[in-house]
């Protein structure tokens, strides 16, 4: 009877074993669970560091396209003077169409102000003039051009502005 006693003890429980069986299933989802979890979240990082790193490249120019745009305003400016010269004109002319044109290539784009509604987010207010030529709020005049780059605001437009004139 002893080696009956000791074969009983020896052999375990089958509701212990049940329960060790629901633990060890219990314990090997929630494992599962951490290693879904967790390559999810590695996607995630991944797709968020590829979209950072392309947006990156696409306005890395950005910061260099607006240092150079003081010269093409420069350009601008120099176009409208008067001069004598018609060889120096046309060359002027010439040097700043390849410059617009390389800046354009790059993602530069000019944003059309005058005659349209004044828009507090792509002009700048500068002046304002009392007309019953225009109706309120019209862009009467660009003094600055303003652009776009690939379509995010690189800078605005300094405009004048047309108001209602006042009675009296």
């Amino acid at each position: 009877m002893s080696e009956q006693t000791t074969t009983e003890a020896q052999a375990p429980d089958p509701s212990e074993l049940q329960k060790e069986l629901e633990q060890l299933a219990g314990e090997k989802a929630e494992l599962q669970d951490r290693v879904l979890r967790a390559q999810a979240e590695f996607q995630n990082y991944r797709k968020r560091t590829e979209k950072e790193r392309a947006e990156l490249y696409e306005f890395a120019s950005m910061e260099a396209v607006r240092a150079l745009l003081p010269v093409l305003d420069d350009f601008e400016r120099s176009l409208k003077a008067e001069s004598s010269d018609a060889t120096y004109v046309k060359g002027m002319e010439l040097i700043y169409q390849r410059f617009y044109d390389g800046l354009k290539r790059l993602g530069l784009e000019p944003i059309v102000s005058e005659g349209q509604p004044f828009d507090p987010h792509v002009h700048h207010a500068v002046d304002k003039v009392e007309t019953a030529d225009a109706p309120a709020d019209t862009v009467m005049e660009e003094f600055q051009r303003g652009y776009n780059f690939k379509g995010r605001m690189l800078r605005p437009a300094m405009v004048k502005v047309a108001v209602e004139p006042q009675a009296g």
